[in-house]
């Protein structure tokens, strides 16, 4: 047992950092990193302004329950849910939910770490658009050109 579990230990290792590598690795983990940032500048603010900070820890949780997911391929062995378009929707919503709250914090005064939340939040903004735009499922699918006949007829 303990050969299998050496054994496994590299392969793990290795697909993780391949993953990693990947651009959809890269954003996820930037997306993960982000969401860390932003959510340590909404709470050094008063305790009153914290509930900023549950946009994003509910997406660093969510960017990293797929992070793993993709990571270990888990998208491929549990065919019930349909995979891109969980993740197109996520970073759709996460998208939009930044750009409502960044706007929000940037309206009203406040300390310099909640102006740095808001920036931050214009940031995420972009990235988990990106994210949206390159997990669109339709967009993934390839099409390729059907043979055609002449228009004169068989030759």
């Amino acid at each position: 047992m303990a050969d299998s579990e050496r054994l496994s230990a590299p392969g793990c290792w290795i697909a993780c950092t391949n993953f990693l590598r990947s651009r959809k690795g890269i954003l996820l983990f930037a997306e993960i990193i982000l969401c860390l940032v932003i959510m340590i500048c909404f709470s050094t603010g008063p305790s009153s302004e914290a509930y900023y900070s549950s946009l994003p820890v509910f997406e660093m949780i969510m960017a990293a329950v797929f992070f793993v997911i993709y990571m270990c391929d888990l998208h491929t062995k549990i065919p019930f849910i349909n995979w891109p378009w969980s993740d197109f929707f996520r970073a759709l919503i996460a998208a939009i939910l930044f750009l409502i709250i960044s706007i929000v914090v940037l309206a009203s005064p406040g300390k310099a770490s909640k102006v740095i939340a808001g920036v931050l939040g214009l940031v995420s903004t972009c990235l988990f658009g990106y994210d949206a735009y390159i997990t669109f499922p339709f967009r993934q699918q390839r099409h390729t050109a059907a043979p055609t006949d002449p228009a004169d007829g068989p030759v």
